[in-house]
């Protein structure tokens, strides 16, 4: 019972030490530029399960635990918006055991991140499922429909989880959408020049961009792909043109405090060439 005691003891006194190093170690990187926005392709969790022969399913456990982790690293060194690719449009294609099996292990984390609303409050986490939700299964629709409204109220921090998305889904979507509205108006205004006659075909970047599924958040600043892969797979198209890419080697559960710090290393270092190409674009 005593050893017990002290294991706890040296447990939490070793969790508050390495909270404390992080916090000054983020305070230090905070004489730098910090990225507004980082998106995660989260690639490697079967891979990770099959490396360490573990069961079907243990390597998403994995991933989810690596997840609240990199979440938790993020904030806390500053960032504001962070997107994770959670399932694509492209995957409903696969067998109907295998979508399945993603469905209920997508009900299952999301009913999982419900439960650690602590974390969630204490970073002021609001959460946003983006994509083509409708093609989502109702249990699962309705868990993540029940996470955004538990969140709602957060304003510090964002969770963008994209599932049911592909950029060639919300791209010619955003158009279609955008054409409606300009149709709707009939005639618009040019900077207060010249009235220009539009026809409805007519549509600016801008335009484009409010229709968008991410158009409620900045540009990401970095695009993180786990494992080592370069594909975007389908992925931010259009948000990632001026986005620093990092791919770590690391499987998705491997990820941790280093590859976050990294990352944003990297975009410090390359930060006024990614500023100075935003404003050529």
């Amino acid at each position: 019972m005593a050893e017990e005691r002290t294991s706890g003891v040296i447990g939490r006194f070793l969790g508050s030490l390495n909270s404390r190093m992080r916090r000054f170690m983020f305070h230090v990187m905070s004489a730098g530029p910090i990225p507004q926005h980082i998106a995660f392709i989260m690639d490697g969790n079967r891979r990770f399960a099959k490396k360490w022969k573990l069961e079907e399913g243990a390597g998403h456990k994995a991933g989810f635990l690596a997840l609240m982790s990199v979440l938790k690293y993020c904030y806390e060194a500053g960032v504001k918006y962070v997107t994770v690719y959670a399932f694509s449009l492209d995957n409903f294609n696969r067998r109907p055991d295998e979508v399945q099996y993603v469905m209920d292990l997508m009900h299952e984390k999301i009913e999982g991140f419900l439960k650690e609303l602590n974390m969630v409050n204490r970073y002021g986490i609001r959460v946003l499922f983006i994509g083509d939700l409708g093609r989502l299964q109702e249990p699962v629709r309705a868990a993540a429909e029940r996470a955004m409204e538990a969140t709602s109220k957060n304003t510090s921090t964002y969770l963008l989880v994209c599932v049911a998305y592909t950029s060639s889904h919300e791209i010619p979507r955003a158009i279609h959408e955008a054409c409606q509205a300009r149709a709707s108006n009939g005639h618009y205004h040019n900077d207060g020049e010249d009235e220009v006659e539009d026809d409805g075909m007519m549509i600016k970047v801008v335009d484009l961009e409010k229709h968008m599924y991410m158009g409620v958040v900045p540009d990401p600043d970095i695009l993180v792909r786990s494992s080592g892969e370069t594909r975007l797979s389908n992925f931010l198209l259009w948000q990632t043109s001026n986005s620093l890419l990092y791919s770590p080697k690391a499987l998705w559960p491997e990820m941790g405090l280093r590859h976050v710090v990294w990352g944003i290393f990297k975009y410090q270092r390359n930060y006024y060439y990614l500023e100075k190409n935003k404003k050529q674009a």
